[in-house]
């Protein structure tokens, strides 16, 4: 094809990039946040791109009884009011909203999958492929999977797909997460269940691979030879807001290690697979869970920092207890912080400790992994009033999507003397990037049938068991919440943490230069 556009309509698609095929894309959960917020401006983004064909559709599926003309007002009001100001009087807009039906009924009433199935039977002439997006209350995960399956809405017929996507948290524990595992399995291949995590949308989290496999200098230090520890840093300025009673009830724990932070950890850590092959990719993957080392509960608390967050300002504005916040328990013991220490056990890794952080409420939002190097040899510039500090790789996923890399140079001057610089690489630098709410890659890929960048069963279960001896300890009162003021890094003790190996976070609030 070269270097032409294809133009579908009145959109544009890039060379490089195929059309997804025509396909029904349901969306239990209709009315709710994730809808309005994510899933439309994705597709909104999507159909912009031109790789949404003409047969595609959308259907939302809710308890709450409207038309379909209701049903589409509402998107449109909803959708105006973002950030980013999605164009609702604009060609894109008008093309999309045309493909949105809508079906109420109960998700626990095998009428409304009867309902469904008369929507698709509709469409047979279009297209038998459907994608069915859980975008509901994780109780209702395996509920409407096992629903789809009765009614024979999972079953796939030749040349057509049925794929069912997951949203976290995928279980609370490893029992739950086992036996929604069984539950989906029952009724559906791996191949058609897409456990999804929308950090894996990053542009820069899929970059790792390029970064490290692409480039012959990196690979070849990537090991415990050359690298001191890894710092993975997912930091939130929001807080519970009014998520409480679901919160109170997860934690910064289980809502956000198993998954989000052991996929950093995991796409740092892997293997190179032998090929972009989904499988091969996501086995090397899985190596890294199932080598993260298993604590004992008592060697849980040394290796484990909870903290939560107490009043203060974060960007000016005034925040309350996490206690005090709506739907909490006013004596909660529930982290909205958690920091660990990790062993990789495996022959590149064995002894570098990573470190993992996250919370609710702190001074910036920032996601990174930070990749610090050993010293070099000293001797040569042992005679410098200070220490050179150690190489240091961070690779910056979000809000700023790129890599910086400190490293000393001489100051000029007739003297000797060093000092650190960085070379800093950001993506809007060198490519011009379309808007993204991070799930545009993800929903592309479900619609294609590429399960690269979801979770299967086993990665999920490795992630639970890695965590487990820490849940044990804190369900058995063995370790306290340690209290932290909003908007400051986090509490004291997870500095403690990394102080007694002689190390430091990197300051949350810093400027890239």
């Amino acid at each position: 094809m070269g270097s032409e556009t294809v133009v579908l309509g009145q959109k544009v698609l890039a060379p490089d990039t195929a059309p997804a095929p025509a396909s029904t894309f349901f969306i239990f959960g209709a009315s709710g946040d994730l809808t309005k917020r994510l899933l439309l401006p994705s597709l909104y983004n999507l159909a912009n791109e031109g790789v949404l064909v003409d047969d595609f559709a959308i259907v939302g599926v809710d308890r709450v009884e409207q038309s379909e003309e209701d049903y589409r007002a509402y998107l449109t009001d909803e959708v105006a009011n973002l950030p980013g100001h999605l164009d609702t009087e604009g060609e894109t807009w008008k093309w999309l909203i045309s493909r949105i039906g809508y079906v109420a009924g109960d998700f626990e009433d095998p009428a409304t999958y009867g309902r469904i199935r008369e929507r698709l039977e509709r469409r047979r002439q279009q297209t038998g492929n459907a994608v069915f997006y859980l975008a509901v209350a994780p109780r209702f995960f395996a509920t409407i999977s096992e629903q789809l399956g009765a009614a024979g809405l999972l079953k796939e017929e030749p040349e057509t797909f049925r794929h069912v996507v997951v949203e976290k948290p995928f279980g609370t524990d490893l029992p739950s997460a086992r036996a929604l595992n069984r539950r989906l399995l029952a009724v559906a291949d791996e191949r058609q269940i897409y456990r999804i995590d929308h950090f894996l949308g990053k542009e820069t989290v899929q970059n790792m691979m390029a970064l490290r496999f692409g480039n012959g200098i990196f690979e070849p230090i990537w090991s415990k030879e050359y690298i001191d520890h890894v710092q993975i840093t997912a930091a939130e300025t929001v807080t519970v807001e009014q998520r409480g009673r679901f919160y109170d009830a997860t934690g910064a724990l289980r809502d956000m290690v198993p998954n989000h932070m052991f996929q950093l950890l995991a796409m740092t850590a892997m293997e190179p697979p032998n090929s972009f092959d989904a499988d091969a990719v996501r086995t090397e993957k899985t190596k890294v869970i199932e080598a993260i080392r298993h604590m004992r509960p008592n060697d849980a608390i040394g290796a484990a920092v909870r903290g939560q967050y107490r009043a203060g300002f974060v960007n000016g504005q005034a925040v309350r207890d996490y206690r005090a916040e709506r739907d909490v328990d006013p004596e909660s013991r529930t982290e909205t912080y958690v920091a660990l220490k990790c062993f990789v056990d495996s022959w590149r890794w064995n002894g570098v400790p990573f470190y993992v952080r996250t919370g609710k409420a702190l001074a910036v939002r920032r996601t990174e992994i930070a990749i610090q190097f050993k010293r070099a040899p000293g001797v040569l510039f042992r005679h410098l009033p200070t220490a050179l500090k150690p190489n240091l790789m961070v690779i910056h996923v979000q809000p700023d999507e790129g890599v910086s890399l400190r490293f000393a140079a001489k100051v000029p001057g007739r003297k000797v003397k060093l000092s650190e610089v960085e070379m800093d690489f950001k993506y809007a630098d060198y490519f011009k990037a379309a808007p993204s709410t991070g799930y545009e890659t993800l929903i592309y890929d479900c619609l294609c049938g590429d399960p690269t960048l979801f979770q299967r069963a086993d990665t999920i279960e490795a992630g639970w068991e890695a965590v487990e001896p820490i849940i044990e300890a804190v369900s058995g009162g063995e370790d306290e919440v340690q209290f932290y003021s909003a908007g400051s890094n986090g509490p004291a003790m997870a500095d403690v943490m990394l102080a007694q190996d002689g190390f430091q976070w990197l300051p949350l609030e810093r400027e890239r230069r």
